[in-house]
């Protein structure tokens, strides 16, 4: 097992205050600069990032400043780079899927182009990479042809995954893991990512695969590393975390497996959830970096020569600021050659917003902007009543005018509007599902009805009373007309219940209903001169 260095007093505070080991997050955006070599020991730079989903031209604020972009986020991860040669780069899934225009036009071929520019190491698949299917999944991973973009050369780099399994062969369908050496060490990379895969992503585009559990799969792979003497072990797991910004209060699902997880594990790149985590559990070192390259992880491992295992591990979380560098620029070049292929056509303007319409949903549970889709949807198919799942939308609709490449942005996923007939019993059932054992509520949005519900009733029955338009109780036999994506009729989301109605009608693009939407209730306003 690696032994542990303490950092600083703070986490001994945080041991105290929660229970575990945590390490404290340090705010400088500065590198460190590492002694890469000694006699008696390496040190190793590994540079992080998760759930970057394809905001190649995307920004963010974090704490009030501008940050992300990939002109940053490169600029950051080379400078740090360069402070220490025995750097590697990683991410822990959903580099792409949920992606804006300048990366989802092009089948997210330009977000692997920026990987390999960066030279990245090694990755895993989050669930949005199966987004698409297994068949374009591997395609990106190693190079195919799509009939939309042509031949694609694939990634420059490995990609790991120990749970994602092959139900033909019954072996997992990309290598469980990879091992790099530096300078004369061997260092294991496991990858895995999260059964909520099996929610997330539609049957028919995992239908090829099955996703076990995470735990199992790491434990059985880091036997076969430790059969090859490998003794410094690194987990990049699409698995959530989370603590606050001292390392105290971890938790989330990964935080609750790192027990289970076999002892020479030493660091684990979370990922999945979108928080913060910098923490130590069990003596595993716990990451993730916000999303959307906004930040990145910076884990520096001290590894002894003679015994090949890490002796101290520390974080930062660091954010890639506007204001502390200058963007790289051969990324600049890169993303000005996909601006140039989309073409202009992304920057009409459809209408002019009072106010921002936010995805967040309210004390209620609920979001103004889903409001806004669902009822675009209800409108597009003539319907009494619409669904909408809130992980549906990217962000929030800003203030101002609203172009094309923001609604697109915003609803990256394709999804089509189908007419469904539901019995009243089985809307009954679709709401009751919105809570489910041992994982949080996922409320949908509603519009057309109204229900009820005790929220200290078992899971099932919860729900007490549901009410159409006119405030009449749905009736359990009659049959309704509703309006949802084609991913909710699915089943997507583990709303089953939507399966069990009848398609009657497809229609539009779920971003071509709200773009109508919102063409005739916030039109752009003609200035005359």
């Amino acid at each position: 097992m690696s032994k542990f260095q303490v950092i600083s007093s703070l986490s001994i505070l945080a041991f105290i205050i929660s229970g575990t080991y945590g390490l404290t997050a340090l705010s400088s955006n500065q590198p460190t600069s590492n002694q890469p070599t000694s006699k008696n020991y390496i040190q190793v730079q590994l540079l992080g990032v998760n759930d970057f989903h394809g905001q190649l031209n995307k920004y963010q604020t974090v704490s009030g400043t501008k940050a992300g972009g990939a002109e940053y986020l490169a600029a950051y991860l080379k400078k740090y780079k360069q402070e220490n040669q025995n750097t590697l780069l990683v991410h822990a899934g959903d580099m792409v899927g949920g992606s804006p225009p300048i990366s989802s036009l092009f089948q997210d071929e330009p977000t692997i182009e920026f990987l390999n520019l960066l030279h990245f190491d090694v990755g895993t698949p989050g669930n949005h990479e199966l987004d698409q299917g297994v068949d374009e999944m591997k395609r990106l991973i190693y190079g195919g042809f799509h009939g939309k973009t042509g031949y694609f050369q694939g990634a420059n780099f490995s990609y790991i995954s120990a749970n994602i399994i092959d139900k033909k062969t019954g072996a997992p369908l990309l290598p469980p893991y990879v091992i790099k050496q530096i300078d004369g060490i061997n260092i294991g990379f496991i990858g895995v990512v999260t059964t909520e895969t099996n929610l997330y992503v539609l049957p028919e585009n995992r239908k090829e695969v099955e996703i076990t559990d995470e735990v199992s799969a790491i434990n059985r792979t880091v036997k076969l590393l430790k059969e090859k003497g490998i003794k410094a072990i690194v987990v990049l797991a699409h698995v959530s975390a989370k603590s606050d910004q001292t390392g105290a209060f971890p938790q989330e699902y990964l935080v609750q497996m790192a027990p289970k997880i076999d002892k020479e594990v030493d660091v684990i790149f979370a990922g999945h959830s979108h928080d913060y985590a910098n923490t130590v559990v069990d003596g595993k070192l716990i990451v993730q970096a916000y999303s959307y390259g906004k930040a990145f992880s910076q884990v520096n491992l001290k590894i002894d020569r003679q015994t090949k295992d890490v002796i101290s591990k520390e974080a930062k979380i660091i954010v890639t600021s506007h204001d502390q560098i200058e963007p790289d620029q051969e990324t600049v070049s890169l993303l000005n050659k996909y601006r140039e292929k989309m073409g202009g056509s992304f920057q009409t303007i459809v209408g002019e917003i009072p106010e921002e319409i936010s995805r967040i949903e309210d004390a209620k549970g609920e979001s103004p902007l889903a409001k806004m889709v669902g009822e675009s949807e209800r409108k597009a198919m003539g319907v009494e009543m619409a669904f909408v799942h809130q992980g549906e939308m990217r962000q929030s609709l800003k203030k101002g005018k609203i172009t094309i490449e923001d609604l697109y942005t915003d609803l990256p996923f394709g999804h089509s509007i189908r007419k469904v007939i539901l019995t009243g019993d089985q809307i009954k059932l679709a709401l009751e599902q919105q809570w489910r054992k041992d994982q949080e509520n996922d409320l949908l949005q509603t519009v057309g009805l109204t229900y009820s519900w005790d929220p200290n009733a078992p899971i099932g029955r919860r729900i007490i009373a549901v009410k159409d338009m006119n405030g009449q109780d749905l009736q359990p036999t009659k049959e309704y007309e509703v309006a949802v994506s084609n991913y909710l009729a699915s089943g997507g989301d583990d709303f089953t219940a939507f399966k069990q109605g009848r398609i009657v009608e497809f229609g539009p693009l779920v971003v071509t209903s709200l773009k109508d939407y919102i063409q005739q209730k916030y039109p752009r306003k003609i200035v005359l001169h």
